[in-house]
């Protein structure tokens, strides 16, 4: 038989689940129409704060979606073993403009994680390079164990 047991994380267990991982899903939705893209991240956890690069194509899919301060919602999740665990972060997605950024940005983009390579269908100087912020409204993590010992 198998027996789950979920609890709730604590804001140490849920910053170092952010701390470790790289990826993530982060959803939006206009009208009745939802968007989610895997995307890589930084997380800063004195701040609580994620801080995501997104690449966008003129006229794209994701482009459509991210319009002013769009809310979202962003899980980042792992297994190990019998142990699941996943954080969910809700809030508005904040453009930074380059003309904003501080020096606190750039370490805090430079310490995202980023695929080593992507590949575009357009070349480079077409995409759409933009910085975001999230400061979640909501953060929340769950953790659940699975026994799938049988008596």
């Amino acid at each position: 038989m198998t027996v789950e047991q979920q609890t709730a994380m604590t804001d140490a267990e849920t910053d170092a689940l952010l701390g470790r991982r790289e990826t993530g899903v982060l959803s939006l939705a206009r009208d009745d129409e939802p968007y989610a893209v895997p995307i890589s991240y930084g997380y800063d956890a004195s701040e609580r704060q994620f801080v995501m690069r997104l690449v966008s194509t003129p006229g794209g899919e994701k482009e459509r979606f991210l319009t002013d301060s769009p809310r979202v919602r962003f899980v980042v999740y792992e297994e190990d073993g019998p142990t699941y665990r996943s954080v969910i972060a809700n809030g508005r997605l904040e453009l930074l403009p380059r003309s904003a950024l501080t020096p606190n940005h750039v370490e805090r983009f430079g310490a995202a994680k980023r695929p080593l390579f992507e590949m575009w269908d357009r070349a480079k100087d077409e995409l759409d390079v933009r910085l975001y912020e999230l400061d979640p409204d909501e953060l929340s993590g769950r953790r659940i164990d699975v026994d799938d010992s049988s008596d």
